[in-house]
């Protein structure tokens, strides 16, 4: 895959080294495999996010405006931030109960359902921060039909932004993430996407388009068409009506 020019993403994490590669085209392209992110990319799990964490702040007198920046993280790393290593099982715990229990009013985004049926079955992979129980629920509410690989927080040691969660979803379908679509509505997701090699599509919503750094952002997956060819993906912008 050539870069459409000499523009380049520049991708910056703690104890890190920044990362420059030149941007690469996504429409008219053909992967191997595409990896969706869940929440925030799939489904709209905001209103039943909120309320979970909401209340476990609440319990612990935390200032909740630490969310604003931890939308994508596994939910152990950002518990682990915010509590004495002593209260982490006990507070983990405790917001996944809550998670677990609130998923009322989760939905499927536009263009998710489309975009998963529209890709062969072993070329598409859900890869989310959440724990398996989560996903697992979070999914059945949203009556979306999710692939047959699933990663999770689970399955990996280090979640996103590192790269292993991406790198794992590529592998258990068979491919090597540079031949892979990511496609992410967080930074963290994004960082880990770029950081495992594989070529990036966000989608602005739960963040808006200028604070995120992708090969190609959208505001919907309905604007693009996903199709199954011999050769793998391919990716293209969606008629307009009429023309």
């Amino acid at each position: 895959m050539t870069p459409l020019n000499d523009r380049t993403i520049l991708v910056s994490e703690a104890k890190a080294a920044e990362v420059s590669r030149p941007l690469r085209p996504v429409i008219g392209q053909t992967f191997d495999a595409v990896l969706f992110d869940m929440d925030g990319t799939l489904i709209d799990s905001t209103p039943a996010v909120l309320r979970s964490w909401l209340a476990w702040c609440s319990a612990y007198g935390l200032d909740p405006s630490f969310l604003d920046g931890a939308h994508g993280q596994p939910a152990r790393d950002i518990v682990a931030s915010l509590v004495p290593p002593e209260e982490f099982d006990a507070a983990f715990e405790r917001i996944q109960r809550l998670e677990i229990t609130e998923v009322g009013g989760i939905t499927v985004l536009p263009g998710a359902a489309e975009a998963l049926s529209a890709i062969g079955e072993y070329r598409k992979a859900i890869v989310t921060s959440c724990t398996r129980a989560l996903a697992a629920v979070r999914i059945t509410a949203s009556g979306l039909v999710p692939p047959r690989v699933v990663v999770t927080a689970d399955d990996v040691k280090r979640g996103k932004p590192d790269p292993e969660p991406f790198a794992l979803g590529a592998r258990r379908l068979g491919f090597e993430p540079g031949r892979c679509l990511v496609v992410e509505d967080a930074s963290a997701g994004l960082r880990s996407a770029h950081n495992a090699g594989c070529t990036t599509l966000a989608v602005a919503g739960t963040h808006p388009a200028v604070d995120l750094c992708a090969d190609l952002i959208i505001t919907s997956l309905i604007e693009l068409e996903f199709s199954a060819t011999a050769s793998g993906i391919h990716i293209a912008r969606r008629a307009s009506p009429g023309g």
